[in-house]
């Protein structure tokens, strides 16, 4: 195999030209093969033959024409969206959400699997209802895996995806001790051997998609709060206003301490700062508190619970309003250590609990975070709820799909040959703003 500078191979070069026309084009297009060349570096004899492998893979098609100043009209080219799917999948709280999106990221089937009972987070009904949902969406799209790129997955806890046989998930939180998950879904036979599994923290995939697609494109230094039954967070560094290069960490913020001695945390530490503001603390401080009608809350799921309490907090209920007022004050200390330690230029919320709590918190969160804040990091901070909604998590799981198939060049490889994905590196080094967009 022939090397070029820095011992790249001529493969490495058409891969990496593959993978900048590729992600200029998703990102940043439609447009033209005279525009393609000043976009991406390449020059008119590179971009021609990348475009035209493209096109016979399927992968590129036209998208209009547009006139041109005194010369022959130009054919404008887009990713097709048609050309790959991708299944996301969240692991949440209340219930396993599995969703199949085209390239891109229009929704083409979706079923959601509740965990009962309730709070019940066994891994085998975990695995099972991934294994359901992937083939009910297959077949309700009817489409097979021919095109399928993958399942990425969203799940609570610490990944680590360097371990023998695959990722393994440390989830303390939901009682699950080194499980071997990525093996566990392999051994379903849910999916054939060459399409993979990817599998992330699910804050850090609702960072990725709101990072990409939501209110977090743009900035530099993020950090974005998955809030539902408890809490975490993921922080974006080195971002680029213009959809440059950024790097995503998961952080087990929740597990905070916040109060020496507090309140028993569901990670058994004590004081965490889940058991302040995540909705399964809130909701157990209310009842404690003698709210929720004696009790009446408890047939009702989470949600359907932390509904009730908002409402008879805008019904002036004095117990709602006081557990509400000390959740936004927790999280606002919670965001301040956030500001001090990081300095980011955006904190995102977002999980059904933030999206469903925001309206009604966020301007005393912004307060309290402030004032626990130095001044300096608090005076270029924004605080501000995700614009993707309570879907986020399974798409930005997609988008783990999306960085392997940038990284390839949008070739497809077996599980066993898939390098660490490059996570929101590799698919952001492009400029403008995003051609693909959920549906």
């Amino acid at each position: 195999m022939t090397t070029g500078r820095g011992g790249r191979t001529v493969r490495d070069l058409r891969r990496g030209n593959r993978s900048a026309v590729l992600q200029r084009l998703y990102f940043g297009g439609p447009m033209s093969r005279q525009e393609l060349g000043p976009a991406t570096g390449l020059s008119s004899g590179s971009v021609s033959n990348v475009v035209g492998e493209l096109v016979a893979d399927g992968l590129l098609e036209e998208a209009g024409i547009v006139d041109s100043d005194g010369g022959r009209p130009r054919t404008l080219l887009r990713v097709a969206p048609g050309s790959a799917h991708m299944i996301g999948v969240d692991v949440g709280e209340t219930r396993v959400r599995v969703e199949l999106f085209d390239l891109a990221l229009t929704e083409l089937a979706r079923t959601e699997l509740p965990l009962l009972p309730r709070g019940c987070y066994d891994v085998g009904p975990i695995v099972d209802h991934v294994r359901t949902g992937i083939a009910a969406v297959l077949a309700e799209a009817g489409i097979g895996t021919e095109r399928l790129l993958g399942v990425g997955v969203g799940v609570p806890g610490i990944v680590d995806r360097e371990a023998p046989g695959g990722a393994v998930v440390h989830g303390q939180t939901i009682g699950w001790d080194a499980v071997p998950l990525e093996a566990l879904l392999r051994a379903t036979g849910a999916l054939p051997d060459e399409v993979p599994y990817i599998i992330d923290n699910g804050a850090r995939t609702l960072g990725q998609a709101e990072m990409w697609f939501g209110a977090g494109r743009g900035a530099r230094e993020a950090v974005v709060v998955l809030f539902g039954s408890g809490v975490g967070a993921s922080l974006i560094t080195d971002g680029s206003p213009d959809g440059g290069t950024t790097e995503g960490t998961p952080l087990e913020w929740g597990h905070l301490t916040v109060s020496v001695r507090g309140r028993r945390c569901r990670c058994g530490a004590l004081g965490c700062l889940e058991a302040y503001t995540g909705a399964e603390s809130l909701l157990a401080r209310w009842a404690e508190r003698g709210g929720g009608a004696g009790g009446a809350v408890d047939a009702l799921d989470e949600e359907e619970a932390l509904s009730a309490l908002l409402a008879a907090a805008v019904a002036a209920d004095p117990v709602a309003l006081e557990v509400l007022e000390e959740t936004a004050e927790y999280l606002g200390a919670g965001l301040s250590d956030v500001i001090n330690l990081f300095r980011p230029e955006r904190i995102l919320i977002g999980g059904w609990a933030g999206l469903l709590l925001g309206p009604h918190i966020l301007p005393a969160v912004r307060e309290h975070a402030t004032r626990y804040s130095l001044r300096h990091p608090a005076d270029r901070v924004t605080i501000d709820l995700g614009s993707l909604g309570p879907d986020a998590v399974t798409v930005g799981a997609a988008t783990l799909l999306l960085s392997a198939f940038f990284a390839t060049g949008g070739r497809r490889t077996p599980p066993q040959q898939q390098a660490e994905p490059p996570g929101w590196r590799t698919a952001l080094e492009v400029r403008g703003e995003p051609a693909a967009r959920r549906g």
